[in-house]
């Protein structure tokens, strides 16, 4: 059973079947889908939502959550561990939907995680790559105490545009932020 995360304002919880309708309604957004990758369709369909909630609850995705407040979906959040030589590092990704924007949650979601991460899984290292033109997003990890390690320019082409993908790390020996 995967922890459920109290992260203040909001709760990081296992996916749920009864989930698909919300997620496809929330994910479902071209303005969010803008900031994903490409593992993250755009139209955002009930069937989509399924496939992503059954890959979760078979174990494949053992770091993903749903976001919730007030008893409502608000997103997601997942920590991707990475393999080989690179196995004590993941990457950290979220998304919120449109009209959950600017309220804290992707802060506290962040926040929950890495706790969850760097006390309860042998992980050193959490990243994260976020497209140049989303600085809230780059907000929310430097809140966390993310540093910016580089830029990758012109990394992503994303529905014909291009944009430099800007690195954060944060690793478990860092100082906690405020």
């Amino acid at each position: 059973m995967r922890a459920t995360l109290d992260a203040g304002c909001c709760l990081l919880r296992p996916w749920r079947k009864e989930d698909a309708a919300a997620l496809a309604h929330e994910a479902n957004n071209l303005r969010v889908a803008r900031n994903l990758t490409h593992l993250f369709p755009h139209p955002y369909t009930l069937a989509d939502a399924r496939f992503w909630i059954d890959h979760c609850l078979s174990g494949a995705e053992p770091l993903a959550w749903a976001i919730e407040a007030e008893g409502t979906l608000r997103g997601g959040l997942g920590v991707h561990r990475r393999e080989g030589v690179f196995a004590h590092s993941a990457e950290i990704g979220y998304w919120l939907g449109e009209a959950h924007w600017g309220r804290g949650y992707a802060s506290a979601a962040v926040a929950a995680a890495c706790r969850h991460c760097f006390t309860d899984t042998d992980l050193l290292r959490l990243e994260a790559g976020v497209f140049a033109w989303n600085p809230a997003s780059m907000r929310v990890l430097e809140k966390n105490g993310f540093g910016r390690e580089g830029c990758q320019r012109l990394g992503i082409s994303k529905a014909g545009e291009l944009t430099d993908r800007i690195l954060y790390g944060r690793l478990r020996t860092d100082p906690a932020p405020l």
